[in-house]
């Protein structure tokens, strides 16, 4: 079989060759792969020396985290079956295992030594067959199709949100305003269950190009373009997908009292700016505002991106993916054009 294989930090080192098929274990799932989405961690992988390790021993990783498949072959007495439609999950936990993993929350993982398909220590599902052992096997509706691809990236907002209404739950009152930073995928999706939970979202980006207004616009949530400060908008919950430092800092200045920011985007920018920091921490102080960052998601997470995506109308979802590459296109599917919004391999072309 066919897959895609990389050494971390060496963009000359993409490569499509032959792997031997793999052998399911007694809790495995047998997939064909369908999918596999693109996104901004695999571009760190291949181009970066700070991000992905291949498993012990070797030089080259799988590539790819987010998955799509069919079933193949299934064990006796699972929920699984052949031609059910699946997604694997990504992190592993820890052999200590550290309490967190212990209590099956690895995406709370305090000593750092879990492992992570396609991108910490394990191989990825970068291939055009892959086995996943059933626990962390998501099944989906079928009428999804290839927009069950989404499955990963939304479990991150799944577990994003989740948080967000904990915090919340330390007060009686509960948002009304979101505000939603950056309009790519993690941001619209973002935006898709902040209207779910019939939340007035407004979404912030830099730029007008391509569908992405028009998919704010279609959720019944307002887009705007340029600077968060003239929005004329006093959100109460902001979901920060950009990574920009500078703009988290002015967030922090322009949020409702009792407001929480989730903070989810990781820039690779070393820049230096100066800040007012004193001032910003006595208005978060005084006006009660929580900052917090999330990453990964629980295998809950995953369940409930699963319902939330089966809710949202499939319409709206096929056109986040934008753009189709085959395993050999790989490379170019890591540089986004101006009209993408979601970039997938089909790892059967």
């Amino acid at each position: 079989m066919k897959a895609i294989t990389v050494i971390p930090g060496r963009p000359d080192q993409v490569r499509v060759g032959d792997l031997d098929e793999p052998r399911p274990g007694p809790d495995d799932l047998l997939v064909e792969g369908r999918l596999l989405g693109i996104c901004g961690t695999d571009t760190d992988i291949v181009e970066s020396h700070d991000y992905g390790w291949p498993p012990p021993g070797r030089d080259r990783l799988v590539i790819g985290h987010e998955s799509l498949g069919t079933v193949l072959q299934a064990p006796p007495g699972t929920p699984f079956v052949p031609g059910d439609l699946v997604a694997g999950m990504v992190r592993r936990p820890d052999p200590v295992p550290c309490e967190p993993c212990g209590h099956g929350e690895p995406d709370f993982c305090r000593n750092g030594l879990y492992t992570e398909r396609g991108i910490k220590e394990l191989d990825g599902y970068g291939s055009q067959r892959w086995v996943v052992d059933t626990q962390y096997a998501i099944k989906l509706d079928p009428a999804l199709g290839d927009c069950g691809v989404l499955l990963e990236p939304a479990s991150v907002l799944a577990k994003a949100w989740e948080q967000t209404e904990r915090i919340f739950g330390r007060a009686t009152w509960r948002p009304r305003i979101a505000l939603v930073t950056g309009a790519g995928p993690i941001g619209l999706l973002a935006a898709l269950l902040g209207v779910q939970r019939g939340l007035e979202v407004h979404v912030l980006d830099i730029g007008d190009h391509g569908p992405k207004r028009r998919l704010v616009t279609d959720l019944g949530a307002a887009f705007h373009l340029g600077e968060a400060r003239d929005m004329g908008v006093i959100p109460d919950v902001v979901i920060e997908t950009t990574g920009h430092g500078p703009l988290v800092f002015e967030l922090a200045e322009l949020v409702a009292p009792d407001s929480v920011i989730c903070l989810l985007g990781i820039s690779p920018s070393t820049r230096r700016e100066k800040a007012g920091l004193d001032e910003i921490n006595k208005r978060m102080v005084l006006k009660n505002t929580v900052l917090f960052g999330s990453v990964n998601a629980s295998p809950r997470n995953f369940g409930q991106a699963a319902d939330a995506l089966a809710k949202a109308d499939l319409g709206w979802l096929k056109r986040l993916i934008t753009r189709r590459v085959p395993m050999s296109g790989f490379v170019d599917g890591l540089h986004k054009r101006p009209e993408d919004v979601k970039v997938v391999v089909d790892l059967q072309a």
